[in-house]
């Protein structure tokens, strides 16, 4: 009785060193499925591409969660600034002194390779709906503030458009990406813009702010 009294004692106090052992090293656990470490981030973009053989200028923002330091997933949206001119021949109101207007959004992804390098490479894809109209900007001469503009000939087509970027990490929770990127649009139906003509290359520089 006394020689099982002790075993049953001795292996008590070797269940609570092996429990006390087992939450000390928790995270060492194996596991079938593994836990991912997900948080997020937002940027802000200026692109510089030419749409129809003209500058444009292309501001934006995407944003979304950042896994395992690894893969971003989320969505963006980008619209020209700057006036474009129409030709007379395609102007859709005839007379009037009337500009492009340019809008993608839609799903935008990155692959960070080496997120905890001061410089890395960023591989992009963005994929998504891009929209063209004619307007009067309102940098025009004539430009009236009370009167209607537009939008006239609008239009929706497909936009897919692959990147990198040179990423530079300037602080924990903000990063610098200068880039570049080709935009191809599919099924452009604008007046005097075919695909080839919304299709460019474009460089781009980028601020990423959140929990890297």
């Amino acid at each position: 009785m006394k020689n099982s009294l002790i075993l049953i004692f001795t292996l008590f106090i070797s269940g609570m060193s092996f429990a006390q052992s087992g939450d000390e090293h928790q995270s060492d656990i194996q596991t079938i499925f593994k836990s991912s470490r997900v948080t997020g981030y937002g940027a802000i973009t200026n692109k510089f591409t030419s749409i129809r053989g003209e500058y444009a200028n292309v501001v934006g923002a995407y944003g979304g969660v950042f896994i395992n330091r690894n893969v971003m997933l989320g969505v963006g949206g980008f619209a020209t600034t700057n006036a474009i001119s129409v030709p007379d021949e395609f102007k859709a109101k005839p007379g009037e002194n009337l500009s492009y207007g340019y809008v993608q959004t839609g799903l935008m992804s990155e692959w960070v390779l080496a997120s905890n390098k001061p410089v890395h490479l960023v591989l992009s894809m963005f994929a998504g709906a891009g929209f063209t109209y004619q307007y009067e900007h309102w940098t025009n001469a004539n430009y009236e503030w009370e009167e209607f503009h537009g939008p006239y000939d609008q239009n929706w087509f497909f936009v897919a458009e692959p990147g990198a970027e040179l990423e530079v990490n300037l602080f924990r929770w903000m990063r610098m990406s200068p880039g570049i990127s080709y935009r191809k649009a599919f099924n452009s139906s604008g007046l005097g813009l075919s695909d080839d003509d919304m299709s460019d290359w474009t460089y781009s520089f980028t601020l990423k702010f959140g929990k890297f």
